[in-house]
């Protein structure tokens, strides 16, 4: 260590550490001991007093020259000043209860703003305009922080306050207080104007799923050591203290909540936002638990607004919610909403969270209340005994006495009522052997002392009773009731015929109905409509629900089937089978499209193609939802049966559009293209438009490599989707004789309807077909006249550059087509450069330059591996450089323009010294001086400082001036390779600050 530096660090150990009294914000200031003050136990001044002072030194005017009162200056203290304010706030870890206990609302309000703007919120920009998901963590917790504190405010201000007891009057006192009044009025004026939109905000942030960082004292430096670090270090997802995504959840909920809450005094129905706020607040509270440190909510004020909710706006869902169900039983009863009080029994068969005891209680409670002449419980005795007994079932207790009375007497409701709690007090995929077996046994006690064979095959049909006994039990049992009554005859098991299963014995209709509903079993819906038309021969069962829906191409074939048995079941099977493939549920849908081909095989070769039809879509869906997605290829019969089907020829055989538009886009999504292209019959071509449009799609991706004059494919295709996208007007002629325009409606000269090309695009997944339809109507935007920005797409030069007829093409419904097709297809494969550079075409031509510049940084990100190497001059060509430029400049990032000018083949010189001659600027400016590479910008850069008198933002430049690297007189391949560096380093930062 050298002498003098011993000398300087003995200087330095022999100040004291606690400044005077007088001055020591200027101490704080000058020797950098923000931290350790801090880090007292008992700090003096205190740290919020700490906040005040340092703003206020901050915002006092300036007087010139000629005693002239100036707004405070930006300098190098003030914004000192201002970072030091922040950090204690940072120290105090954003604490808006602290805060604003201890702050007025307009300290406050600096201070946010301050965060705000050190945050790169941009001024002037509306805060609900911004998409908290794309912007950095911490630009979008101090979005929050102020909108937050913004709706806080305006709740306390609606308290009344407790006037403090003046002292003694002093003038200058008294007018300080009455600016502070006026001041907090004003902000509170406004903050009031912006309420809608700050709830709009926090709403928004309830939709996050990723954490957010809030600044620290340790980034805060970071900004104030190196500027341009914002896009580094203190922006990235690892950046500041950690706030998860619960406790910032939590916090919004109860702030919004409260914001609700106040005002629903005088729109009442608000009141339900507040109680749902509040109680999702409770549950993320129990989430999170006693340990969050971010997450600081006065419980003891959050269950006063709960109490005050459930009184505004009753709820017996809340109230069930959150009460015990001890609480619930005793509600029920004293409320006499009995429903519930079973519906309460029922649910604890699964939970077993109330004592038996207790439940024989709440049963004697009632008897005595039946037994006092009160009739109308009688029913309610016996659900609530039946509840009871399934409990003691499954607990292997023995049947109460009560049961077996009230028994005595079986009715059809009585039964129903045993059969639902059975079934929903036994979940049968979790249950174990031992519970089914108690619940089996107990299900056979109760069919063999049954005497009316009506409620016994009621109980014995019922498809938890199916699903309980084995076949084996289920013949002893019919054995034993046979020695009880030989004119018993139930049908034990399906036999191997559709036409040979016999009726069984009568039965409610309404009960078979309910279960041929819920059935997916083939055989089980044969024998419940054998039975139901064995008892009546007047109804139509494919009635019986409205869900079943077979296409009207199909269904007039079926109802006119003359057998009443057989044209109910086909139409039941199918419709069935449609809507488990609907779902997904493929295997049901192949078992009930198998059991109905097999049916109609024997009396309609019509309606059996159609089962052969609709069993190659189910195929080709179950394929394209399995190994389908993961890239396999589909097998080679199921190719060969695609084929098949587009070259049928059977006449009259009803067709859905739906099987021959997804039979082509399998074709095209599996590269058929030979086949389209060359094997398609001639008479497909002209009676069904989608094999029309696969063949003509196929052919122009066959013709790309040739030259131009030989896409004859190509021109055919524009032309069909021209037509497509083409109105037709009608015209009326007036009284005068003068023919006026009255309306414009799509075209029936096209193959097909704009909204049917688009549904067939959506079903297609192979990027070069994708890309071809792209740039198709991408063309076809950029033909109209009035276009001032035309959008950018691959293979764009194979279509046509004009249109004859201009006027009967919609291209309102073309740009709208464009904007779904780029989000279509980008949900298919987000990181296609291509797709990417077209939705920022989009954007930059709908004014949007924020969203714009996120696509294009996102399209070069994707193709060199996040800037790791040279993006491709295929994708940031000229035109793209001048489009990012362009938006720079309209977000004012005027020294972003300069470093992007360098990026076109020939830079920009005129437009790079104009940008940077603005100084309201929006970036970090000198902070990205670094990743400027051509010495005439630095050089011009270093005159515009020297003449405006910026000596610091000189030297900087003059400092990237010196870089060797840099040094003209190198060979072109360092000049190259540093270029290509701040290329590389200025792109990641811009990424980060616009992904």
């Amino acid at each position: 260590m050298s002498a003098e530096a011993a000398d300087r660090e003995a200087a330095t150990s022999s100040r004291p550490c606690t400044p005077p009294q007088t001055c020591w914000f200027e101490f704080l200031l000058e020797e950098s001991l923000l931290e350790k003050h801090l880090r007292k136990p008992c700090p003096d001044p205190a740290p919020v007093q700490l906040i005040v002072q340092f703003l206020e030194q901050a915002s006092k005017p300036s007087v010139n020259e000629q005693n002239q009162v100036q707004p405070p200056p930006d300098n190098k203290r003030n914004r000192i000043l201002k970072l030091l304010a922040l950090k204690v706030a940072a120290h105090l870890k954003w604490d808006l209860d602290i805060l604003e206990k201890s702050l007025s609302v307009p300290v406050l309000n600096m201070l946010l703003n301050e965060l705000l703007c050190i945050s790169k919120v941009p001024p002037g920009t509306k805060h609900v305009d911004m998409d908290l998901a794309t912007l950095p963590p911490t630009t979008a917790m101090a979005i929050l922080l102020y909108n937050r504190w913004a709706i806080r405010t305006i709740v306390q201000s609606s308290f009344p306050v407790k006037q403090a007891k003046p002292g003694p009057p002093q003038l200058s006192v008294m007018n300080q207080m009455q600016q502070e009044k006026e001041l907090t009025e004003n902000i509170l004026k406004v903050l009031k104007e912006q309420a809608s939109d700050s709830i709009l905000v926090l709403e928004a942030a309830l939709k996050l799923n990723k954490d957010l960082y809030v600044h620290t004292m340790r980034t805060l430096d970071l900004l104030a050591m190196e500027p341009g670090m914002v896009n580094g270090e203190t922006e990235s997802s690892a950046a500041g203290l950690k706030i998860k995504t619960e406790e910032m959840q939590c916090q919004v909920c109860y702030d919004l909540g409260a914001a609700y809450f106040q005002q629903g005094s005088t729109n009442s129905s608000v009141y339900e936002n507040a109680r749902e706020k509040f109680f999702r607040t409770k549950e993320l509270i129990a989430e999170i638990g006693s340990l969050s440190l971010h997450c600081t909510i006065d419980e003891k004020r959050l269950a006063g607004y709960c109490q005050a909710c459930d009184i505004l706006v009753p709820s017996s869902d809340s109230t069930s919610q959150r009460l015990t169900p001890y609480s619930q039983v005793h509600i029920c009863l004293r409320s006499g909403n009995y429903q519930e009080l079973i519906k309460i029994f029922i649910e604890d068969n699964l939970t077993f969270s109330l004592p038996v005891q207790f439940r024989q209680s709440v049963l004697r409670q009632l008897f005595q209340k039946a037994q006092q002449r009160n009739e109308a419980l009688d029913e309610v005795c016996f659900k609530v005994c039946a509840c009871n007994t399934v409990r003691d079932i499954l607990e292997d207790k023995t049947i109460s006495v009560q049961f077996n009375q009230l028994f005595l007497r079986p009715n059809k409701e009585k039964i129903d009522f045993l059969l639902e709690v059975c079934s929903r007090s036994v979940k049968l995929e979790k249950a174990s052997d031992a519970l089914k077996g108690k619940m089996a046994a107990f299900l056979k006690n109760v069919c063999l002392g049954l005497e009316d064979l009506q409620y016994v095959f009621m109980i014995s049909s019922h498809e938890l009773f199916i699903a309980l006994l084995k076949d084996e039990e289920r013949k002893l049992l019919v054995d034993q009731m046979r020695k009880r009554s030989p004119r018993i005859n139930l049908c034990i098991k399906p036999l191997t015929s559709f036409y040979d299963i016999p009726a069984s014995a009568s039965v409610n209709i309404g009960q078979l109905e309910h279960q041929l509903i819920l059935s997916v079993d083939a055989w089980r819906i044969r024998q419940i409509l054998i039975e139901l038309h064995g008892m009546t021969s007047e109804r139509q069962f494919w009635t019986v629900s409205n869900k079943w829906e077979v296409p009207t191409v199909y269904s007039g074939v079926i109802l006119g089937i003359k057998d009443n048995l057989t044209r109910d079941l086909v139409y039941i099977l199918m419709a069935k089978g449609l809507h488990c493939s609907t779902v997904k549920d493929f295997f049901h849908a192949k078992q009930l499209f198998a059991a109905c081909l097999e049916l109609v095989t024997e009396f309609s070769p019509k309606l059996r193609q159609v089962m052969l039809n609709e069993m190659l879509l189910l195929d080709i869906h179950k394929h394209e939802a399995g190994t389908g997605q993961s890239g396999e290829r589909p097998p080679s019969d199921l190719i060969s049966r695609v084929r098949g089907y587009l070259e049928m020829r059977l006449p009259d055989i009803p067709l859905r559009q739906v099987i021959a538009e997804e039979c082509v886009a399998f074709m095209l999504n599996w590269k058929e293209n030979e086949y389209l292209t060359l094997q398609v019959p001639a008479f497909l071509l002209q009676s069904n438009p989608y094999v029309k449009l696969g063949q003509l799609l196929a052919a122009t991706i066959k013709e790309l490599p040739g030259p131009k004059e030989s896409r004859r494919s190509a021109k055919d295709l524009w032309e069909v989707v021209v037509q497509i996208c083409s109105v037709s007007s009608q015209h009326k002629r007036g009284n005068d004789g003068r023919v006026s325009l009255i309306k414009q409606r799509e075209s029936t000269l096209g193959i097909m309807y704009r909204n049917e090309l688009l549904s067939f695009i959506k079903k297609l997944r192979e990027p070069l077909v994708l890309t071809i339809i792209l740039s198709l109507f991408v063309k076809l935007h950029n033909v109209r006249e009035d276009i001032v920005n035309d959008i950018t797409a691959e293979h764009i030069s194979i279509w046509p550059s004009s249109i004859p007829n201009l006027q009967s093409v919609d291209f309102e419904a073309v740009a709208i087509t464009v904007k779904e097709l780029v989000q279509y297809a980008l949900s298919i494969n987000p990181n296609n450069h291509s797709w990417l550079t077209i939705q920022a075409d989009i954007y930059f031509a709908t004014n949007q330059y924020s969203a714009a510049l996120h696509y294009y940084l996102q399209a070069g990100a994707v193709c060199s591996d996040f800037f790791n190497k040279a993006v491709p001059p295929d994708v940031y060509t000229d035109q793209v450089i001048k489009r990012m430029i362009k938006c720079c400049s309209l977000l004012n990032c005027h020294t972003q323009v300069a470093i992007l000018c360098q990026f076109l083949r020939e830079i920009d010189y005129k437009t790079a010294f104009k940008s940077l001659q603005e100084q309201n600027s929006h970036d970090a400016m000198d902070s990205y001086y670094d990743y400027i590479w051509d010495v005439t910008i630095l050089e011009y850069l270093t005159y515009l400082h020297h003449k405006r008198g910026e000596t610091d933002k000189r030297q900087i430049a003059i400092k990237a001036i010196g870089q060797t690297e840099l040094n003209t007189s190198n060979p072109e391949e360092v000049l190259q390779l540093a270029a290509q560096r701040r290329k590389k380093k200025f792109l990641q930062a811009m990424a980060k600050l616009y992904f």
